[in-house]
């Protein structure tokens, strides 16, 4: 194993830290218990946004922290989640007297430990909703959550509600955005070659010289199956054929589409995955009127790469539209 890393078990609170220094313009950081802030928060009247999860899928969450997007973040050890106290602390920290809304990645112990921190945040009188992001649709269970697991889905989701809550929207409002992003919302991604979790110490799975995993999640959990390496376009088929399956996109309707990486596949590789999968739905009729592509929501080191459809109406365009200003997204301002 060869990381850029002291002690294994220091990883996250180290790189957190590090984090904070680069962009106190944008951030606070509490190092006990751990949470990263907006540098301006709590902002009175304003919808405070908080997500979490465990680290390693960089640079979510805590590069999305600032305006027009999340207030706060909360990162748990590498692909482990945060206990309770610092999402209770960090809901705290962004309560403007508005109330506050928990975006959270469906894995068992993501929603579990929000579900207690939400229940000892309303008990100091702070009003807390909950959105379950599970755009993956690999798999239906896995060995880390009940139903579809969240992956980068979760930025389009965190985008858009926390456009909605710069804007002033109230709490079920917010809500509600980001409620529909969530059902609007589908993923697939594909593994070329595994990662190796710094307390680990060796890849989390084993793939073959001439093999990749579809339907791949972000911790390396299985996915649908095992194939051959193959044509770039041929691997993108595979990842969009069920997003568009379960989507049932009709001809004229419009869509924002995210190819994302897992943190060790070139971005010429990850253009070449976007220009088929919009080749694809173009030839279908589909308008891809809004793009990103990038390393979102990453799996350390991992090659590889996810395709993310998001049907879009004149809402959610002019939400993911709306200024941005964070360390990781920056539009507008």
């Amino acid at each position: 194993m060869k990381k850029l890393i002291n002690d294994p078990h220091d990883v996250v609170l180290e790189s957190v830290t590090g984090f904070g220094r680069a962009h106190g313009d944008l951030v606070r950081v509490s190092t006990d218990p751990l949470y990263v802030v907006r540098a301006d928060a709590p902002v009175r009247g304003k919808v405070g946004l908080v997500s979490g999860g465990g680290s390693g899928h960089e640079p979510l969450h805590a590069g999305f922290v600032g305006r027009g997007m999340l207030d706060a973040a909360v990162p748990g050890a590498m692909f482990t989640s945060p206990t309770p106290e610092p999402v209770q602390a960090a809901t705290a920290a962004v309560d403007g007297g508005a109330g506050v809304l928990h975006i959270v990645k469906n894995y068992t112990g993501d929603v579990l430990n929000f579900e207690t921190a939400a229940e000892l945040a309303e008990a100091e009188d702070i009003t807390v909703r909950s959105v379950i992001v599970n755009d993956d649709v690999a798999v239906e269970d896995s060995l880390y959550t009940a139903g579809r697991r969240g992956v980068a889905g979760t930025v389009l989701v965190e985008k858009i509600a926390g456009a909605a809550a710069e804007r002033g929207d109230d709490l079920d409002t917010v809500t509600a955005v980001a409620e529909q992003v969530v059902a609007n919302v589908r993923s697939m991604g594909v593994a070329l070659t595994a990662c190796t979790v710094p307390h680990g110490g060796r890849p989390s799975f084993d793939l073959g010289e001439d093999e990749v995993e579809i339907g791949i999640g972000i911790h390396g959990e299985p996915g649908r199956r095992r194939v051959p390496m193959a044509p770039a376009d041929d691997i993108t088929d595979l990842l969009l054929d069920p997003v568009l399956e379960d989507l049932a996109l009709s001809r004229g309707e419009e869509v924002l589409l995210l190819v994302n990486g897992m943190g060790g596949t070139p971005m010429s590789e990850l253009y070449v995955v976007y220009g088929h999968a919009r080749r694809r739905l173009e030839d279908l009729g589909v308008s891809v009127t809004r793009s990103l592509v990038g390393n979102y929501t990453t799996s350390l080191e991992m090659q590889g790469a996810s395709v993310t459809v998001l049907r879009l109406d004149g809402t959610l365009t002019e939400l993911w539209d709306a200024p941005v200003q964070t360390a990781a997204l920056r539009r507008g301002l």
